[in-house]
């Protein structure tokens, strides 16, 4: 019996209208990217395990998709760890390569293997699949599109601008009527933990913190206690969950909050900073709101971290990113400070499809569909087609010759925007019919005038 045909669960076919709707978010982003001077890279699909492995926290490890060793490598595993229970090290030994998890990790470590092909501050941006063994929901999938843009090699905090700059005229050029850029501190998360006398649960806050749009309140503080979090932590980070107001009254909060803190007090001049340029600057469609609770899982931010979200859309985070300070010294290359954002293309596409946003020329259609009456109308057409491509435009001839009914219900399908007959008569007078699919009109056309209008 034959097999159904289906997908593995979390990915997607994409169908000709699809990709055309994807090619548009690419080439807006593309377009924006190069005007602020990134360049193109592109890296593997599969990275060597110990590449990706240890980057992401305990959680984000767990969803790397790990690659079976095959052929000889096989007889390499190391069943006594699995004997014994080792699981991790057993897994190890059978898994040498890994899908990549994200573009950020596997960039320092290109970074770090091209330093001397290089100039910094290093710009680039790249449009590729990555891949997380999460549980497939609603704007979640197992492979999905990252854009992303990276600076390495300054730690100047005008990329930070940059970067909230590029958020919103890229997602301003794709039409999304609001969206809040969402911006946080690691420093000042880690002033909150010392602060609260828990400088040694760092990570678990910053955790738990990260669920809070997922979890609630209630739920943080949940995970915060089983995770050992003193209660006494737990009471003064409580309080901070919740409070609300403008950008300056919540920059007064925590400047008052982390007083004596160093490194609270340096992720606050920090933010204060890049608020202070960006109100300057003023903003597109985007606003820029200052959210505490914003915390990034991904172990390897050092400084602002974002999100973005959008306005009346039940989905989460379509953009992210943050400043990493020395990612790079884990492959070598030490003192190397960068900042990434990046854009979820496939949570964008959803969003423009849910608030119709995009314009009718993504359909997919063609411009001009040729009809086929056979032996030398045929031949008339097909040279015709070909002298429309050497213009530079798109069309096609019907392959057969066939129904004249059958042939525009095939023009209604590729949402043709004009038909061209060419019969006896148009190929004794040189001339085409020439017929508007969307307004019906048709009109005879003398074909090399035709010719010289494209």
């Amino acid at each position: 019996m034959s097999a159904k045909p289906r997908i593995s669960k979390g990915t997607r076919d994409f169908l000709p209208g699809d990709v055309q709707k994807r090619e548009y978010i690419f080439g807006v982003m593309r377009s924006i990217f190069r005007k602020y001077g990134y360049q193109a890279i592109e890296t593997p699909s599969i990275e060597l395990t110990s590449t990706l492995m240890g980057k992401y926290g305990d959680e984000g490890d767990r969803l790397i998709f790990r690659i079976l060793n095959s052929g000889e490598k096989v007889t390499k595993a190391d069943i006594e760890a699995l004997k014994n229970n080792r699981l991790a090290q057993f897994v190890n030994s059978i898994s040498e390569k890994a899908l990549r998890y994200d573009l950020t990790v596997p960039f320092a470590r290109f970074v770090a293997q091209h330093q001397n092909d290089l100039s910094f501050p290093f710009k680039r941006y790249q449009i590729q699949s990555v891949w997380r063994s999460d549980r497939p929901q609603h704007g979640r999938y197992q492979e999905f599109t990252q854009c992303d843009i990276d600076v390495v090699g300054s730690d100047s905090l005008l990329y930070e601008v940059e970067c909230i700059q590029i958020f919103d005229e890229v997602l301003t050029s794709l039409k999304l009527p609001g969206f809040a850029i969402k911006i946080n501190n690691r420093k000042i998360l880690s002033g909150i933990a010392q602060k609260s006398g828990a400088d040694d649960h760092l990570i678990t806050i910053v955790t738990a913190i990260d669920k809070l749009d997922k979890i609630g309140e209630q739920g943080v503080i949940s995970e915060l206690k089983q995770k050992n979090v003193p209660i006494s932590a737990i009471n003064i980070l409580q309080p901070l969950l919740t409070f609300s107001g403008s950008n300056a009254e919540k920059m007064k909060r925590m400047w008052d909050f982390l007083e004596g803190s160093e490194i609270g007090m340096s992720g606050m001049n920090e933010l204060q900073q890049v608020l202070d340029h960006i109100s300057e600057l003023g903003l597109y469609r985007g606003r820029l709101e200052f959210d505490m609770t914003l915390a990034r899982g991904l172990n390897y931010y050092t400084g602002a971290i974002f999100e973005v979200t959008v306005d009346d859309v039940k989905m989460g985070s379509i953009c992210g990113g943050g400043r990493y300070d020395d990612l790079t010294a884990q492959f070598g290359l030490k003192d190397v400070s960068g900042i990434g954002i990046s854009f979820g293309a496939d949570r964008i596409y959803d969003v423009l499809n849910e608030l119709d946003l995009f314009p009718n020329t993504t359909e997919s259609s063609i411009s001009y569909l040729l009809l086929n009456f056979g032996g030398e109308d045929m031949i008339s057409s097909l040279e015709l087609a070909q002298k429309i491509r050497q213009k530079g435009i798109d069309c096609e001839l019907y392959p057969s010759k066939a129904k004249i009914q059958k042939q525009f219900k095939y023009a209604d399908a590729r949402k043709a925007r004009f038909v061209i007959m060419i019969g006896e008569e148009e190929r004794d007078s040189e001339s085409i019919t020439l017929k508007n699919m969307e307004t019906g009109i048709q009109e005879n056309i003398n074909r090399q005038a035709f010719l010289d209008k494209l």
